[in-house]
């Protein structure tokens, strides 16, 4: 395979990470040479490949948006497009948008400890870089969660499933059911009862929806960067206090639902979950739309477990029938770690979950790879950024000490713990693909911006990693940090 030149820094995916990434490595590292590989045809990652009615945001754009190019909008809640168009106007305004390569689908890259450098194989030829950097999300793109039910072939409708919402439905004055009680059956219930004739959401148990502005009246006047730490903190307090009162909280939350509801409306039965707030990701809806579209008779829950389809809908375990032309299976995603990529290293195939995860931006035993990965409990650029910055500062160390390569090394009686902390199903259906994190830093991965911030930016940015100079400069017989195989991590461990 034709290879291409090389680069320091290859960036794997151009969505909200990967373009964050890339305008750091500029502003930070200008003399690092890099690209871009993205395998679709636009910028955006999540917010070019979403496309159903209504799709959004459930995190706030201040802390969505890049802290190096604030949200200037008063609108905290917007639609996909325009976040996509945001991230496109940032990489064109700091020139990073030409070293974007379309339509290049990375399968395989394999690491030589010999030549300090990887080969990444794509549909287009291979790229060689000392550095690569994956920013491609966690989720398959090519596949969302379909669940199978007995009768699909006797439904007289039609079945869709939001992560491919083709262009022809026309759901005008339809009947539909919403199966799922995620953040996107929430976005798209509302959305559709604008025009259909009635919308079912059609939930197995419930999940915590909660209301928010979404215009935020402060942005008019505040400083871009106060408005961005009053959502940072605000975040972390009503995280921290679901942890620490989960019973109060899930009341509060509760309340709300029963205020903003009509009178005598079953919360307990649509909108009370047996697990606590946060074991999963609550579901933001911004002005209480879904509330407002059930109150208006537009839209109805049916709480069960589906038993079958039917020619004229869903009908539940319960008996009941829910009429319906359109189903709409808003039943979860696959997660899809690095990528999908194939990593080898020095001839051994990487497989993520045989590993742990260093400061939340490497893989142990892993040389010269970026990870990048955002919150499960707060908005995702939060995190992403924090890695790009961190990213930058060790290629910067390194360049002053003269090393070109760099492996996490595990300690000894380091304690391996799950590295998400949610109930989440597509949490619980990936968790023997996914590395653990450990039970100190710098191999923990706390979900705290505060705690992050204060890691990445106050605790030396290479402890607990071996370093190397260029292969010229070191012995061909141990390529590796020190004589270190980047296989055995360490002399007790293999995770």
């Amino acid at each position: 395979m034709e290879v291409s030149k090389h680069l320091d820094v290859l960036i794997v995916g151009a969505g909200i990470s990967g373009i964050g990434a890339a305008c750091r490595l500029k502003q930070r590292c200008p003399g690092k040479s890099f690209a871009i590989l993205e395998s679709r045809a636009r910028i955006g990652g999540t917010w070019d490949l979403f496309r159903y009615p209504g799709v959004r945001s459930d995190s706030d754009m201040f802390t969505l948006g890049f802290p190096f190019r604030p949200w200037r909008s008063a609108q905290s809640i917007v639609g996909g497009e325009q976040i996509r168009q945001y991230v496109e106007d940032t990489a064109r305004e700091f020139g990073v948008f030409d070293k974007i390569r379309f339509d290049t689908q990375v399968t395989a890259a394999s690491w030589s400890s010999a030549e300090a450098r990887w080969t990444v194989e794509t549909n287009h030829g291979a790229y060689t870089c000392s550095f690569l950097y994956l920013a491609s999300g966690y989720y398959d793109y090519a596949s969302g969660h379909r669940p199978e039910w007995p009768g699909e072939a006797d439904f007289a409708g039609r079945i869709v499933h939001p992560q491919f919402w083709p262009d022809d439905l026309d759901f005008a004055g339809k009947r539909v059911a919403v199966i799922g009680s995620g953040a996107t059956a929430v976005t798209l219930v509302p959305a559709m009862a604008a025009e259909a004739a009635e919308v079912t959401m059609v939930q197995r148990s419930p999940s915590y929806v909660v209301a928010a502005p979404a215009r935020d009246s402060h942005a008019t006047w505040l400083p871009a960067s106060l408005v961005r730490w009053k959502h940072i903190l605000l975040t972390i307090f009503l995280f921290g206090r679901s942890r620490r009162r989960p019973q109060r909280v899930a009341e509060w939350i509760r309340q709300k639902a029963r205020e903003a509801l009509p009178a005598g409306y079953p919360v307990e039965r649509d909108f009370s979950p047996a697990y606590d707030p946060w074991d999963q990701r609550l579901c933001l809806i911004p002005d209480g739309d879904l509330f407002e579209a059930i109150s208006n008779g537009k839209v109805a829950i049916a709480t069960g477990e589906i038993d079958r389809f039917v020619a004229d809908g869903v009908k539940l375990k319960s008996g009941k029938t829910i009429p319906a032309d359109i189903v709409v299976t808003a039943t979860g995603l696959n997660m899809r770690l690095l990528g999908g990529i194939d990593l080898v290293v020095d001839g051994e195939p990487i497989r993520p979950a045989d590993h742990m995860i260093y400061k939340g931006m490497m893989l142990s035993r892993v040389p010269n790879l970026f990870l990048s990965f955002g919150y499960t409990n707060a908005s995702w650029t939060l995190r992403s950024d924090l890695t790009a910055r961190s990213v930058c500062r060790l290629l910067r160390q390194m360049d002053s000490e003269g090393h070109a390569v760099c492996v996490a090394r595990l300690p000894q009686g380091l304690e391996r713990r799950p590295v998400m902390g949610l109930t989440s199903g597509y949490v619980q259906r990936a968790e023997g693909t996914l590395p653990g994190q450990g039970d100190r830093q710098p191999w923990l991965v706390p979900q705290n911006y505060l705690r992050d911030l204060a890691n990445m930016t106050l605790r030396p940015i290479d402890e607990a990693l071996l370093f190397d100079k260029q292969p010229e400069a070191t012995s061909r017989q141990s390529p590796t940090p020190t004589g270190v195989d980047p296989r055995s991590a360490s002399a007790t461990h293999q995770c």
